[in-house]
């Protein structure tokens, strides 16, 4: 169990004797373990070399702490491992690229067919790390959103996930009952009239694109698409959708809302919100509103309450999302 830690068998036997004796001799440990005196000792001496243990008389030995003793040959090891990691993310990285300008069979993989793809959703969702983001759109060609219990999984795991689904499909039975469980669990949700493709992109790694549009194809397929400037295209295809998309939102009763929240401003705070947006200055702001700089300051701060914002750069972003103004 100890051999992380840089203990053979023999030594972590002698040192839990140790350690459960407080002090020991040589004798008596080589009795209690079964092991001549000579390998005992032999081993005492080299442990002590280590800082593992101490002598506290002729041929009596005693246990250095543990977290001293342990610990740092224990984090030595796992800062070799972290680096051992590193180096080896850099060489698959290296040779992924390798492999890619080579080969463009390593960037673009077809999946011939419905079987293929549901295997393939789920072992990219299965080892998915980061982010998992996608476009559902109106009736699936491989699996409905009740098959896909990989996500369940990934959201248990603390994996993110921002879906947007087309409106038709969030009016087909149950499926607004599902997105909402989706929700509860931690997806982040949106919805707009029409999409134009079907994707999922998993770690800005891997992405899967369906290469049919209709639900009756006899066997639909599939691109699995690699890191490379094509799959950088369908992230930025994915975030323009996402910054237009509605936010699906869950009600009190546990519904699911596909209506924007109304604008919680009044028209005054619009008009100095829509100045701010303009770069206009506080105290230009002051002037044409006529009131002091600490007022503007204190209504720009409510503002940013509301929009649940830290910066004003943040609170423009959120009333542009949200069509404040």
């Amino acid at each position: 169990m100890l051999e992380a830690a840089g203990l053979t068998p023999v030594e972590e036997d002698l040192y839990r004797a140790l350690v459960s004796s407080v002090e020991a001799g040589v004798a008596e440990l080589g009795a209690r373990l079964g092991l001549p005196a000579g390998q005992v000792e032999e081993a005492l001496r080299s442990m002590g070399d280590r800082g593992l243990t101490r002598m506290t008389g002729p041929g009596r030995f005693a246990p250095a702490d543990p977290e001293v003793a342990l610990g740092a040959a224990l984090l030595h090891r796992r800062q070799s491992l972290d680096w051992a990691r590193r180096a080896v993310d850099q060489l698959a990285e290296q040779y992924r690229g390798n492999v890619r300008r080579r080969n463009a069979h390593a960037l673009v993989e077809l999946v011939p067919d419905r079987s293929a793809i549901r295997e393939q959703l789920r072992h990219i969702q299965d080892n998915a790390r980061d982010e998992v983001v996608a476009f559902c759109r109106v009736a699936p060609v491989v699996m409905n959103a009740e098959e896909n219990d990989a996500e369940l999984a990934a959201l248990g795991r603390g994996v993110p996930y921002r879906v947007i689904y087309e409106r038709a499909l969030l009016e087909e039975p149950g499926m607004q009952a599902n997105v909402a469980f989706g929700v509860k669990l931690g997806e982040q949700a949106r919805a707009v009239p029409v999409l134009p493709v079907r994707m999922m992109l998993v770690d800005r790694e891997v992405g899967l694109l369906t290469l049919v549009q209709q639900a009756e194809a006899s066997e639909p397929t599939a691109a699995l698409i690699r890191g490379s400037t094509l799959l950088d295209a369908l992230l930025a295809l994915f975030e323009s959708y996402w910054e237009r998309a509605t936010p699906l939102r869950i009600l009190d009763d546990g519904a699911l809302s596909m209506e924007s929240v109304s604008c919680p401003l009044g028209s005054d705070d619009l008009y100095l919100l829509s100045l701010l947006v303009a770069g206009v200055p506080d105290k230009s702001i002051a002037s044409q509103l006529g009131i002091s700089q600490r007022t503007v300051q204190r209504r720009v701060s409510h503002l940013m309450a509301e929009a649940g914002a830290h910066t004003r750069m943040q609170l423009a972003w959120h009333a542009a999302r949200e069509r404040w103004l």
